[in-house]
């Protein structure tokens, strides 16, 4: 929300459980499944490192938001789609398909070096404001985010 692109990615790629069991050492000391969010990582002494209440919603809920509004930028209210990245300065580029209703986004973004602000965003080849009306019309659009 800050706006700090590769800060996000790290602290992201920090709670994902699969990074808590790459080796036996760290598998042993996360002991928890490395499947599933925890909603908790001790911190204090012996239990340092440990996941605790696995298979809590409430923490896998939170996680996906993060991923795809905060990182990867697709925000949905009200019937209108924005996308508003904050991702590494590093990536060049990735891809969203979002269904709303009987319509498929293909949403493509393009980064010029930057972890935030859009500058142009194509509907359909077409140039309009990043706050894109959805519509139930069983087609397929594309969009393409410039940043």
């Amino acid at each position: 929300m800050l706006g700090f692109g590769d800060k996000a990615l790290e602290l992201y790629r920090m709670i994902n459980p699969i990074e808590h069991a790459r080796t036996k050492d760290a598998s042993n000391k996360y002991k928890v499944e490395p499947y599933v969010i925890s909603a908790d990582i001790y911190g204090a002494n012996n239990l340092a490192g440990r996941g605790g209440w696995t298979w809590y919603t409430g923490s896998s809920s939170w996680y996906y938001k993060a991923g795809i509004e905060y990182i990867l930028g697709l925000k949905i209210e009200k019937g209108y789609m924005k996308i508003q990245p904050c991702i590494p300065k590093e990536w060049k580029e990735y891809e969203i398909k979002y269904k709303w209703k009987n319509t498929l986004y293909n949403i493509k973004v393009e980064n010029n070096n930057k972890n935030t602000e859009v500058s142009k965003v194509f509907l359909d080849n077409v140039e309009v404001e990043n706050n894109i009306k959805l519509e139930d019309k069983n087609t397929v659009h594309n969009i393409k985010v410039i940043m």
